[in-house]
């Protein structure tokens, strides 16, 4: 019987008893319990991924602790980000002074972990960043404590601008937000499509907030692109995909991986979000060897919320940080080394190995399109059978 396989049949035997008492389980008398915690955006415009990425968190947990070989009991504290950097500086700060927690699983938004990589590491508290993508929160220090499991976009915009240019484009305008997030985007985006061969007309900085792209928009369809390349988050590019169409602006829209949620989608509805793209480190759910293993043993627990983009990194990252203390002890700086060992480990999301960065070597990018209400893989879609054609 395979670790995950044992792990979704433990969950679904803890859904039911939780079903039939009402309440968690409490720790085995014998156990020693310890915190382990979760930071990211609960509420707010990110919410869903947050959410979906906390309830993957607590299910690696609540699989630790009915599995009978476990030494220790860990209880989860989850606190609030909201996207928002001095929040999450605040909440950063909280939780590792907080000397019984031992390790967490951390931020979605590249601008909250990039303003709290010195926070952990001035408490030497171990956490595994699960979505944020910018190369700075690994790259920059090179922080014991800070480690990464999703991959960056440097690897990201590598894809994107490689598969834009074998469609076909040369022509593109840029709209990026003003935040770290956004203009590393755009900064990589352009140097990759311009030694492609392509062509940036214009490029339009925006304010992470902002909601009317009139005068952005009115510019960039004087300038008559093939294609208007969105960095930013899916709140935020709802409202530039919306008022594109309302100016007449006639391009195919391309957004990076912040933009790939099921709320972008809803908020645009089908129509408007049809044919938009998205390039997202990892593979869904469906293309993972054991993701339909983690779906069940999601279900089972029946959280509230389904598990977004993000659930399977964050599930992967707090299974190891679990592991970790389970091989070394209540220890941080015994922890942190633990992880940063890890090198060609099988997880839900493909191998995982740390380079002395602390930043998985071995990321993989997928390639999205919005194919009637849905985001499909790039392969599985019409779009890549010929059956239906991107704006041109």
């Amino acid at each position: 019987m395979n670790r995950l396989f044992r792990k979704s049949l433990y969950a679904c035997c803890l859904a039911l008893l939780i079903g039939l008492s009402g309440a968690w389980l409490q720790p085995a008398e014998a156990r020693t319990s310890f915190k382990v915690g979760y930071i990211g955006p609960l509420t707010g415009g990110n919410s869903s991924i947050g959410l979906g990425a906390r309830n993957a968190a607590e299910l690696a947990i609540m699989e630790h602790n009915i599995n009978p070989e476990a030494k220790y009991y860990f209880e989860l504290v989850s606190l609030d980000d909201e996207c928002k950097p001095n929040i999450g500086v605040q909440a950063a700060t909280k939780m590792a002074a907080d000397k019984n927690i031992l390790g967490a699983v951390t931020h979605y938004c590249s601008a909250v972990a990039l303003g709290t990589v010195d926070v952990y590491h001035r408490f030497g508290l171990p956490v595994i960043v699960y979505g944020a993508v910018h190369p700075d929160i690994t790259y920059a220090h090179n922080y014991p404590e800070v480690l990464r499991i999703i991959g960056t976009l440097i690897n990201q915009n590598q894809v994107s601008s490689k598969f834009m240019l074998s469609q076909g484009y040369k022509r593109f305008a840029v709209i990026s937000d003003t935040t770290d997030y956004g203009k590393s985007h755009k900064e990589f985006f352009t140097k990759y499509i311009s030694e492609g061969g392509g062509e940036i007309l214009a490029e339009f900085g925006v304010t992470a907030d902002q909601q009317d792209f009139t005068v952005e928009l009115t510019k960039i369809k004087s300038l008559n692109p093939e294609v208007v390349y969105f960095a930013g988050l899916y709140p935020q590019g709802v409202r530039v995909r919306a008022q594109m169409e309302k100016l007449g602006v006639n391009a195919q829209f391309q957004g990076v991986s912040g933009v790939k949620s099921d709320a972008f989608i809803t908020g645009l509805g089908p129509e408007l979000a049809e044919g938009c793209l998205s390039f997202l480190e990892g593979s869904p759910l469906e293309k993972l060897p054991k993701g339909e293993e983690f779906m069940r043993a999601y279900t089972a627990r029946g959280f509230k919320n389904a598990p977004d983009t993000m659930a399977p990194f964050a599930y992967v990252a707090m299974t190891q940080i679990l592991e970790a203390v389970e091989k070394v002890g209540p220890d941080r700086k015994k922890i942190a080394r633990n992880l940063r060992a890890i090198q060609g480990e099988d997880t839900l999301i493909g191998k995982v190995s740390y380079d002395d960065h602390g930043q998985n070597s071995e990321p993989y990018v997928s390639k999205y399109v919005v194919q009637d209400g849905k985001w499909l893989v790039w392969e599985d879609s019409d779009y890549a059978s010929g059956k239906r054609s991107l704006k041109k």
